[in-house]
């Protein structure tokens, strides 16, 4: 089946997005909507769109069959809720929300509604992450013990910019943090305990943070994000028999250093198709068309357990 697709809210990462689709052949772009009719109509001529909406209302009463959500995170669950309601299967983009309370109305919303939901952790579908819990599932690497790495991007701080707005669910762990913790969260699960440090900016909101996840038998992940500072971007998964790098930027990976013990370590390289956002299109589209409503690969329990470690961490750091 062909899969007819809306997104709601032309933004920056809705762009990258959107040409991502033809890539996907299961899947159709067909429509866009925004409060504003000419934001609407401006994205969908420069992307080939043919329905552009001035209203999200409209655009979930028109006849696609899912929605990409890409407004910004603190606008997520009133539309996420409407497009449920309206019958639509749902990628949102993460953060999937800014709280706990809001991730938990939309997941028994759907679950009420029986319609798919899944957020947009892109880096779980690149085919070298694929293949690293692949790696890990066959036992190679024994039991993973260790998750370590960082998201470090050097932003300028300028308050009314998204990513430091907090009306607009701004900060380093909305926007970092949520790729780092869902990284560890696929191979460890979900931590017993969180401890966080870090600093914020005149304004309250989060500028970086080192992040600490352990599990009562040791276990533990390790993690920096920041707007303050550059840094290489990238993870290694440490267990028994051996550890594996995902070389930088960890979250548009490509290139995977595997150390096994006695063996001589391999460079593998796992192209992705387009950007890489094609690969979570597509895994929508197979589960849409399987009937499913959430994925296995990012379920919803997932996203849950890394919204609850989110707002542990915020609320360490005094947000």
């Amino acid at each position: 089946m062909t899969v007819r697709w809306g997104i709601a809210g032309p933004g920056r990462i809705a762009a990258t997005v959107a040409a991502e689709f033809v890539h996907v052949p299961a899947a159709e772009l067909v429509a866009v909507g925004s409060r504003s009719s000419e934001r609407a109509k401006e994205f969908a001529g420069r992307h080939g769109i043919p329905q552009a909406y001035g209203s999200y209302a409209e655009l979930f009463a028109s006849d696609i069959d899912a929605v990409y959500l890409s407004t910004p995170h603190a606008q997520h669950t009133e539309l996420a809720l409407q497009a449920i309601e309206a019958g639509k299967a749902l990628l949102v983009e993460k953060a999937f929300t800014t709280s706990v309370d809001d991730t938990t109305a939309i997941i028994e919303a759907a679950g009420r509604r029986g319609v798919f939901v899944m957020e947009a952790m892109w880096t779980r579908f690149l085919p070298a992450v694929v293949h690293l819990r692949e790696l890990v599932a066959s036992g190679e690497l024994g039991e993973v013990r260790a998750v370590y790495g960082d998201l470090l991007a050097f932003r300028e701080f300028e308050p009314a910019d998204r990513l430091f707005n907090p009306v607009l669910g701004g900060g380093a762990v909305f926007d970092l943090g949520v790729y780092v913790i869902s990284f560890a969260q696929q191979f460890l699960g979900t931590p017993d305990l969180v401890h966080a440090v870090g600093g914020l900016y005149p304004n309250g909101v989060e500028g970086q943070a080192g992040i600490l996840m352990g599990w009562a038998d040791g276990r533990y992940a390790t993690e920096a994000i920041g707007f303050t500072a550059p840094g290489p971007g990238r993870q290694v998964v440490a267990g028994t028999k051996g550890w594996v790098e995902v070389k930088p930027r960890f979250h548009r990976a490509e290139d995977l250093s595997v150390h096994l013990l006695g063996e001589e370590p391999a460079e593998l390289t796992f192209p992705r198709t387009g950007v890489g956002y094609s690969h979570e299109l597509a895994h929508v589209c197979e589960c849409i068309a399987a009937g499913l409503t959430e994925s296995p690969v990012m379920p919803l329990a997932d996203t849950l357990a890394v919204q609850q470690v989110m707002a542990e961490v915020l609320s360490q750091l005094g947000r």
